[in-house]
């Protein structure tokens, strides 16, 4: 059985490993050649969480768990929120092939995942990038949509600004590119060409008529039904793609609540990310639209990830 920990996953899980990897399982997943179950998430208090997402790749490919727990507040104390490992099993012998460590596999291939829809819905000249959060989603996803986008400018808003401004910096560093904390969410998306919500926000954060025409959003950071990132009028007024179309009708947030207030149907959910790439679905139909990518995550997401680092030989 292989272990792989925290760092030979961020060590080999590279966005150029990554991107092409979950681009490959999203459009399996929508030629329905790989199998999975709606997450199941038990509760605690305090916004407290733990999950299980099983799937397999195929019938006779590796099948496997992610097993998760999510304390928000540990991001308060430097701690993070995410931990926990994806459970990787033989096809032939049903052994236990490996365990690898979920949280940077999870922080990874959701950015890659992101950077895979911004490729297909963003308009070709997309420049620049407005996040909605500085946590370690923040920093995946600007790192990884900048392998598909040349961004000449990232604009950060965070509820604190002086933890928005220390991830400018940071980000800033890194990557070589103008990256500015901003005050206000308002000002943050103001004049940008793509959009990604990776916040613990409970309630909108991005609304509708603060997005210009043209835009393409990525929503992140609310991963099952309740925490909702964007308002109704944003959901209402885009092409509303999903990762996976069954689980945001059901999980999707934001969905739900333009649909529970009676303003949208199941139908407003026009498909899969993996649709989009295979050609059976068009994705942007003009340069003012506004494109939606509702992103719940999924496990063939993170199978396929370990199957990649599987290829790799341990460094000895």
């Amino acid at each position: 059985m292989r272990l792989i920990d925290a760092d030979e996953v961020r060590a080999n899980l590279t966005y150029e490993v990554a991107i092409p990897v979950v681009r490959a399982a999203m459009i399996a997943l929508s030629k329905g050649e790989t199998r999975q179950l709606l997450r199941s998430i038990m509760h605690f208090d305090d916004g407290r969480m733990f999950g299980v997402m099983p799937g397999a790749m195929g019938d006779t490919d590796v099948f496997g768990a992610k097993v998760l727990s999510v304390f928000p507040r540990n991001f308060e104390v430097g701690r993070p929120s995410h931990q926990g490992v994806v459970l990787l099993f033989d096809p032939v012998t049903g052994e236990l092939a490996c365990i690898a460590e979920a949280r940077s596999i999870t922080a990874i291939r959701t950015a890659a995942a992101s950077a895979v829809a911004t490729d297909a819905l963003a308009r070709p000249e997309a420049r620049r990038l407005a996040v909605l959060g500085y946590g370690e989603q923040a920093a995946t996803h600007v790192t990884a949509v900048s392998k598909v986008r040349s961004l000449e400018r990232v604009t950060a808003w965070g509820r604190s600004l002086e933890r928005a401004v220390a991830f400018a910096r940071r980000m800033q560093a890194e990557l070589g590119i103008e990256i500015r904390a901003v005050a206000t969410a308002e000002e943050a998306v103001a004049d940008a060409d793509v959009i990604c919500t990776v916040s613990a926000a409970a309630e909108p954060i991005l609304k509708g008529a603060w997005v210009a025409p043209g835009t393409h959003v990525n929503l992140v950071g609310s991963s099952f039904a309740g925490p909702v990132e964007a308002d109704d009028d944003l959901v209402v007024h885009s092409r509303f793609i999903a990762d996976y179309r069954e689980g945001v009708l059901k999980q999707g947030a934001e969905f739900l609540k333009a649909k529970e207030a009676g303003l949208i149907g199941d139908d407003h959910v026009v498909g899969e990310i993996g649709e989009v790439l295979n050609g059976t679905l068009p994705g942007r139909q003009s340069a003012e639209q506004v494109t939606v990518y509702k992103s719940l995550g999924h496990i063939v997401q993170d199978l396929a990830s370990v199957q990649a680092l599987l290829a790799i030989p341990p460094k000895r």
